[in-house]
C-alpha cells in the first residue's frame, strides 16, 4: 500500500481506540445502569457495537503490521504494476479507460484508482504498452490494447 493508504489506517486505528472504544464502553455502563440485562435491548446493542469494535482494532492491527509500504514513483513502470497508470482501449467498443492501480485500501473506482486485486489488474499486471489483453468483466470477455503504460501522482482526497 501507499504511504497514504497507511496513514489512513493508522488514523482509524486510533480513533477506533481512543475515541470509540472509551465512547462504547460508557454506553455500556448507562445501558447496565437500566437494569435487568435480559431484557435490556440498549445493553445488547452495546455489547454488539463493542464486539465490532473490538474486531475492526484487531483486523486493522493485523493488516498494518503486515503492511508494506511502497512509495510507486520509485517503481519502474515499462511495465503495468503497482502504482501505474494504464490507458487501454476496449477493442470491443472502441472507449479508452484510463485506470491507476493501488492498493484495496486506497481504491476509488469512481475516480480511476483500482485495487491491484481486482480483475481488471491481474489481467494487465506485467503487461506492456502495445500488448492485447483479453479481461472478463461482468458484460462479459472484453479484449483491450494497452495505449500506454506511465506513472503520475496520486492526490488522495478525503
Amino acid at each position: 500500500m501507499t504511504n497514504y493508504g497507511y496513514e489512513k489506517l493508522c488514523a482509524e486505528l486510533k480513533n477506533l481506540k481512543e475515541v470509540q472504544r472509551p465512547a462504547i464502553v460508557v454506553e455500556i455502563d448507562i445501558a447496565r445502569s437500566h437494569g435487568d440485562l435480559k431484557e435490556n435491548a440498549e445493553y445488547h446493542a452495546a455489547r454488539e457495537k463493542q464486539a465490532f469494535i473490538e474486531a475492526r482494532i484487531n483486523e486493522l492491527g493485523l493488516m498494518l503490521s503486515a503492511a508494506q509500504i511502497i512509495d510507486p514513483a520509485s517503481l519502474p513502470h515499462d511495465k503495468v504494476s503497482f502504482g501505474s497508470s494504464v490507458k487501454i482501449l476496449n477493442l470491443d467498443t472502441d472507449k479508452e479507460f484510463v485506470y491507476t492501480f493501488v492498493g484495496s485500501m486506497e481504491s476509488n473506482p469512481s475516480k480511476g484508482l483500482i485495487s491491484v486485486s481486482s480483475p481488471i489488474a491481474k489481467a494487465l499486471l506485467g503487461k506492456k504498452k502495445g500488448d492485447e489483453v483479453s479481461i472478463t468483466l461482468p458484460s462479459g470477455e472484453n479484449e483491450f490494447e494497452i495505449l500506454d503504460v506511465f506513472y503520475k501522482a496520486i492526490v488522495f482526497e478525503e
